[in-house]
Order: C-alpha cells, then sequence, then structure tokens
C-alpha cells in the first residue's frame, strides 16, 4: 500500500532519530536557525526551544568551532559545500562527536540560506579509538608501543623546534628481567615491567611519549626549554625511582634499569635512524658500565670507547 505524504514523513523522522541524523539551516540575513528534532537531541537542548547562534557555536570544541567557521565563510563565497567531523558538548557538558554536512541556496545569485545535516557519530570515533588504542598501546603495560614511538620519532623536529631549548631521546632498558623470570616466574617479571612503566610515566609525566619497544627495552622523548643540566638530572631522578624494588606476594624484588640518552639540539632536522643507535650506544655503555646507570652518548667516556671500536679493540655498537 502506497504510503501518504504525512506518513512517509513520520517513518523518515522516526529512522532519522534512530540514526542520530537531524537536518538544520541558516538564514544568513538574520543568522535565524531552524533544527529538526534530532540536531536538538544533538546538542542536548529542548526540543523547539528557542534558538541564538552564537550560544550553539560555543557548544563546538575551539578548534572544531574554529575549522567549522573557516569551512562556513568559503561555502558562502564560493558556495563549495563540505563535511567535516566535529567535537561538541551538550548543554549538560557531555562530550560528542558530531558529522556536519553543508551546501547554500542561492537567490538572485546571492547566498541566502545555508543548510545541511547533523549526525551524532561519538559510537563511531569511540569504536576507532579503540581499535587505535589496541594497534598503538602495549597490552602488558598500557604505554604507546614501538610502532606509536617510530611513529613520534620520526618526527624529531616537532619535539625539537625554536621553543624548546633541548631535546633528549632515552632508551631504558630493565638490567635484570631473565634472573626475576627464572626465580619467581613470569608473571613477576611481567609486574617488573608494569612497575617500571607506571615509574616512568609518573616521573617523567610532560615526556612527549613513553613507550614500552621491546621485551624490557621502553623508548621516552623528553624536551624542556631548561637546558641539558635540568634533562640529564630528569633522567637520572627517573633512573633512581626505577630502581626501588618492587613488591611481590610475601617478598619485594630488586630491580634496576639502565639508561642510554642522547641530546636534541633545537632547529635542526634529526636523522632518526642514527639519533636512536646514538641512543642504544649510550645504552650498550650504561650496561658495560655494570648496570643501574645513565650514560649519554658523545660523554667522554664513550667517546674513548668509540675509539676503540673504531680501533678494534672495543665493542661499543656506534652508528
Amino acid at each position: 500500500m502506497p504510503l501518504s505524504d504525512a506518513e512517509a514523513r513520520r517513518l523518515y523522522d522516526q529512522a532519522a532519530l534512530m540514526a542520530g541524523i537531524g537536518a538544520w539551516e541558516c538564514r544568513l540575513a538574520t543568522s535565524e536557525l531552524a533544527w529538526t528534532d534530532g540536531v536538538y537531541d544533538l546538542f542536548g537542548l529542548p526540543r523547539g526551544s528557542t534558538l541564538h547562534r552564537p550560544s550553539t557555536v560555543d557548544l563546538y570544541h575551539d578548534d572544531s568551532r574554529a575549522e567549522m567557521e573557516r569551512l562556513r565563510g568559503r561555502l558562502i563565497a564560493s558556495g563549495q559545500g563540505f563535511m567535516m567531523d566535529a567535537r561538541i558538548r551538550t548543554a549538560a557538558g557531555a562530550e560528542r562527536w558530531m558529522r556536519l554536512s553543508a551546501s547554500v541556496t542561492h537567490q538572485q545569485g546571492r547566498p541566502v540560506r545555508i543548510h545541511g545535516a547533523k549526525q551524532d557519530i561519538t559510537g563511531e570515533k569511540d569504536m576507532w579509538l579503540g581499535l587505535r588504542r589496541l594497534a598503538y598501546s602495549d597490552p602488558l603495560t598500557g604505554l604507546a608501543n614501538r610502532r606509536a614511538f617510530e611513529m613520534q620519532l620520526s618526527d624529531l623536529r616537532r619535539h625539537t623546534g625554536d621553543n624548546c631549548a633541548l631535546g633528549v631521546l632515552a632508551i631504558v632498558d630493565l638490567d635484570n628481567l631473565k634472573p626475576i623470570n627464572d626465580r619467581f616466574g613470569h608473571a613477576a617479571g611481567d609486574e617488573c615491567l608494569r612497575q617500571l612503566a607506571m615509574r616512568l610515566e609518573t616521573s617523567l609525566s610532560d615526556a612527549a611519549i613513553v613507550a614500552r619497544i621491546g621485551g624490557d627495552e621502553f623508548g621516552l622523548l623528553l624536551c624542556s626549554a631548561a637546558g641539558r643540566p635540568y634533562l640529564l638530572h630528569r633522567l637520572d631522578q627517573a633512573q633512581k625511582a626505577l630502581a626501588r624494588p618492587v613488591p611481590w606476594r610475601e617478598t619485594s624484588i630488586e630491580i634496576s634499569a639502565s639508561i642510554g640518552a642522547t641530546i636534541l639540539r633545537p632547529g635542526l632536522l634529526h636523522d632518526p635512524e642514527r639519533r636512536f643507535a646514538e641512543a642504544d650506544s649510550a645504552l650498550y655503555v650504561a650496561k658495560a658500565a655494570g648496570r643501574n646507570c645513565l650514560r649519554l652518548f658523545g660523554d667522554p667516556v664513550q667517546d674513548a670507547r668509540a675509539a676503540m671500536d673504531a680501533a678494534g679493540t672495543g665493542v661499543l655498537r656506534v652508528v
């Protein structure tokens, strides 16, 4: 049986509400807004309430608001429609994602109104963010994983730009994981790795990234305008925090960690592989020096060992 226009509209409205979709328009001469129920629901406003464009625009996050206004201006000026995903807060303060589409209607060659659709895509965004977390996080420690670290490492300029005096790339290695696994079991070893991760995050909370990059290895990028002594002090304090015993059942496990680091100077486009090799070289020296210590690439002890290695009398890995 064919549907009447009223029945078809009712079914369409029901489907749109179920999908979190609503229609909107704005009359350009007056900035008067008109919304369907779905848009009211999306923003958490009472259906049919009076709308004021400045108040509704305030519900956008700053970055989304700026992008929306830019695209809106382009739409009015050129007629080029757009679609974007925007972060908003409802009137009650709930965080949501919205997919906004817009086009323009002209009369006698002049834009008179813009209109389109708004859809709640919070569930979709949460799903993709969850998948991204799975792809870029370490399941044991909750830190970023090696893939995420390498992505961050690939753009070192971002962490050593003009606004940052110095940066440091460091590799941290748990010194005695195998003996811990052999004596206490792998569950104890896993707990030591989790504790090490938590201590790194706590002591270096302003790091650009702290990641688990291998079985017992962690990588981090730290930046500060306070200079080299401050950066090394922060790493030294972290290294001391990592050496605290880890409670395990009715005993405690003695742990320690070695750190190798290299300085990232500002204003330079660093070679990520070379800088990582420098930090790895410094870590090797820390291990050879008896472990449970911090070594910086380029320090005199390393220069001497590098010379020995170049002469074939040492075993230091220098790239």
